[in-house]
């Protein structure tokens, strides 16, 4: 169909004969879009009681940076470590794994420049690598990943820098250096240099991104002190400790015993079947990324036996939809179009939003507690890693059915599965390509 001046015409006369987009453009008028279509009568229906509740730690704060995902695991992980510990207040160093990822990712983003050599630069897979670069997002195979390979260790044995909390620039500066040597290495590879000296490039590369990164965020312990007062105030001082011994020792979280479990009802991907991703990753070498994609009530019935075994749960949503961030609310159809425009129609399948990029996991959070009326789970309350102010001290609460929508990842015990989907446990996984939905990384 071509816009011409007679479809013009008719749809202006529409317009002007239609009283409910004049009171949409009133409405509009001064005031942003989302807080014309907010149903305050829906926000009402958030509330902060829970009937299967987890007492944990306050809330952390990933500040000016996308590092959800690693937040989230180590607020899971330091509830086991204070068992240990006892104390009032305890992090992880989020500053310390984000620091070995970055290092990671530059080399994983070289690696894979290495191996697509051959490959025109307008080829989709290189397009995607080089506009990937670095950044602050992941997965959790990814943090396993890195904690596998260099441990943890306490915030106070390494803690934030501005840089840390405030990445935007120092992002920029990196994929400065990886994208010029993605350049060179390419250029050098058409003009038929040898191995060794793309190999030289490659390592002068990392070695400048190490430096960039140990400025910026300092220079990660090798071995360090522990010193802290527990809740009774009694002192106590650890000495001599390494980041894989404080990981041994005070959390040492089984990983091989726990599965990621996937909510993709698309047609290409169909249930009880595992899936991984291509080049998604950051360790070189690392286990790669594997999901198993089930339906929502089976993610919803291993999270509540997580918690009622008493565990937090890692999982990742799309927090762009339906969100009341100062009360802290992720309450489904909070907001409504339709109305204000007159009645049309808005609503979409979470199949169509996946498969339409509508929407993505784009957030990691972990979930603490639900509320449930005649064995159904009616809301949710959910630990947030963007500081106290908001909702209930930085704790937010989801209904079930933004649960339904919005979830697409939950870690949980393999244990809580049913018989039947185990058995997919031990099937070759089908190999999505890095820009799938189901490839989206949490920041």
């Amino acid at each position: 169909m071509i816009i011409c001046s007679d479809k013009l015409r008719q749809m202006n006369a529409a317009y002007q004969a239609n009283p409910a987009m004049k009171a949409a453009a009133l409405a509009m008028g001064k005031q942003n879009l989302d807080e014309v279509i907010f149903d305050n009568q829906k926000a009402g229906e958030g509330m902060f009681i829970f009937n299967h509740e987890l007492e944990t730690l306050p809330v952390t704060n990933q500040k000016a940076s996308g590092r959800c995902w690693l937040f989230a695991a180590l607020n899971l992980f330091r509830e086991i470590a204070n068992k240990k510990l006892n104390m009032e207040q305890f992090e992880l160093s989020q500053n310390f794994i984000a620091y070995y990822d970055k290092l990671e990712k530059a080399n994983y983003f070289l690696d894979s420049v290495m191996k697509t050599l051959d490959l025109y630069k307008d080829d989709r897979l290189v397009n995607y690598i080089v506009i990937t670069g670095v950044q602050d997002g992941g997965q959790w195979d990814m943090m396993v990943a890195l904690i596998k390979k260099y441990g943890l260790v306490p915030k106070s044995a390494f803690p934030e820098t501005y840089m840390s909390s405030n990445t935007r620039s120092l992002n920029r500066a990196v994929n400065i250096k990886l994208r010029r040597a993605a350049a060179i290495l390419r250029r050098m590879h058409r003009e038929g240099k040898s191995e060794e000296e793309l190999k030289k490039v490659y390592a002068d590369t990392l070695a400048d991104v190490h430096g960039i990164l140990t400025a910026a965020f300092g220079r990660p312990p090798e071995r360090f002190d522990f010193e802290y007062r527990d809740k009774d105030k009694n002192f106590h001082r650890i000495e001599g400790l390494t980041p894989r011994s404080f990981w041994d020792e005070y959390i040492n979280f089984p990983f091989d015993d726990y599965v990621s479990l996937i909510n993709s009802p698309t047609d290409d991907k169909p249930y009880d079947r595992r899936y991984t991703v291509r080049f998604l990753g950051n360790v070189v070498e690392g286990d790669p990324i594997c999901y198993l994609n089930t339906d929502m009530d089976t993610i919803k019935k291993a999270v509540m036996q997580a918690i009622d075994e008493g565990e937090s749960v890692w999982f990742g949503s799309d927090v762009g939809w339906f969100m009341d961030r100062n009360a802290g609310a992720l309450l489904n159809d909070l907001n409504d179009y339709g109305p204000i425009f007159g009645g049309m129609e808005f609503g979409c399948s979470k199949e169509d939003k996946l498969d339409y990029r509508m929407s993505a996991m784009n957030h990691a959070m972990t979930i603490t507690a639900y509320h449930e009326v005649n064995g159904k789970p009616v809301r949710w309350k959910i630990q947030n890693s963007w500081g106290d102010e908001k909702g209930s001290k930085g704790y937010y609460m989801m209904d079930d059915g933004w649960f339904d929508n919005y979830v697409y990842q939950a870690v949980v015990k393999k244990s809580s599965l049913p018989k039947g989907l185990l058995a997919a446990l031990d099937t070759d996984p089908i190999v999505l390509e890095p820009w799938d939905p189901m490839g989206t990384l949490a920041d």
